[in-house]
């Protein structure tokens, strides 16, 4: 798989997310961004994605998935430039 083709199923399987996806093969990296994780422990954000992915991941299309992931307000805070006006 290329990482276009993961980025397509991650966004045609998870709303409100922007999805950055990096690797190639079958290992890949996903930050996840959106809203939706809001409110959720660090494991139901890692569940949400690996669900989203869990048929590639049973068929061995998709292998080594690391993920990270992150609401807006967590991305501006983490920012090097988030202070700038």
């Amino acid at each position: 798989m290329q990482p276009d083709e993961v980025k397509r199923l991650l966004e045609a399987r998870v709303e409100s997310c922007e999805f950055r996806v990096q690797g190639e093969g079958c290992n890949f990296q996903v930050t996840a961004i959106g809203d939706v994780f809001e409110g959720m422990t660090p494991v139901k954000r890692q569940q949400l994605i690996y669900s989203a992915l869990s048929e590639e991941i049973a068929s061995g299309a998709l292998h080594a998935i690391s993920i990270k992931t992150m609401t807006p307000a967590q991305l501006a805070k983490a920012s090097p430039d988030s202070d700038r006006a």
